[in-house]
């Protein structure tokens, strides 16, 4: 059919909100037409071969060669999956610089951050099994609360998911619309992940591996310490607590605030799309029953 092949607009992104304000309008194509435009696309314009999707199967190949040496090559398997999630701050930036912004890339990068993450959580899971149901918990909040609010963006026509106004939500408009904001939480909650991995690994106190260091701070730097903020004595048992730590649980103490943020932010995402969704749901109900007046008429 002729009408198939045309663009429609969703007459939700196009009609203005109760604050008098207009959405961006999103075209929507036919699947079938999609299909169709994908299959023939041309070598030039081709949207699986932009650069940023290519930096995204780069991000794929990486963490799944870390997955294959998780087990048993700690270091190794690190420096991969730390390699795939530093690339993620990369694919946006060639995006936005080469105009190769797209829906698939998108896609593409929320799907690998979920894959890789719930993967690393599967292992911690095994390595510590007292607290096996509290990472399938991360993983179930992590899945839903992103699935949810991605689902909520598209019924309500936004172009992206990202795209949050300070209105339906501040937490959200802050994390979503400043990069460097966005970039700080996923790194800090990437690696309490991996240091609660590697410290299934490390059990060597920093003292020990770095005594040179361990004593030149006690003999020359803690006492330069005022009296007044910390005394000698209080000093001297932090100091005690933190060589006696692996570095691996330093690195976990030092970013447990950043994700513990990170999921108290997926709950807000995962309540604040499910009170858009019903919404939806409740503004669908009431044209339903408008046009039913109507037609009993």
């Amino acid at each position: 059919m002729a009408d198939r092949s045309k663009t429609r607009s969703l007459s939700l992104s196009s009609t203005p909100g109760r604050s008098g304000r207009r959405r961006d309008s999103i075209d929507v194509i036919d699947a079938k037409v999609a299909v169709d435009l994908a299959t023939h696309q041309t070598y030039e314009e081709n949207v699986f071969l932009f650069v940023p999707n290519l930096i995204g199967y780069g991000r794929i190949l990486l963490a799944g060669l870390s997955l294959n040496y998780m087990k048993s090559h700690p270091k190794v398997c690190t420096a991969l999956y730390g390699l795939s999630c530093l690339l993620d701050a990369f694919d946006g930036m060639a995006a936005r610089a080469l105009g190769q912004t797209s829906k698939f890339g998108a896609v593409l990068d929320m799907v690998t951050d979920r894959c890789t993450t719930s993967c690393l959580l599967c292992f911690l899971s095994s390595a510590y099994p007292d607290y096996a149901i509290l990472f399938q918990f991360l993983i179930t909040l992590d899945f839903s609360s992103h699935y949810m609010h991605m689902y909520s963006s598209l019924v309500t026509g936004s172009r992206s998911h990202k795209l949050v106004t300070s209105d339906v939500s501040r937490i959200l408009w802050y994390y979503y619309n400043d990069p460097k904001t966005l970039f700080l939480f996923c790194a800090g909650n990437e690696l309490f992940y991996v240091a609660l991995y590697l410290m299934h690994f490390e059990k060597s106190p920093i003292g020990g591996i770095f005594p040179a260091l361990s004593a030149f701070l006690v003999s020359s730097v803690f006492p330069l310490v005022p009296s007044e903020l910390v005394d000698s004595k209080t000093l001297a048992c932090i100091a005690a607590v933190v060589f006696n730590l692996s570095w691996a649980q330093l690195l976990a103490i030092l970013t447990f605030p950043v994700c513990l943020a990170k999921n108290i932010i997926n709950l807000v995402q995962g309540w604040k799309a499910s009170k858009i969704l019903v919404g939806v749901d409740l503004s669908e109900r009431a044209r339903e029953r408008e046009a039913l007046a109507m037609k009993e008429e």
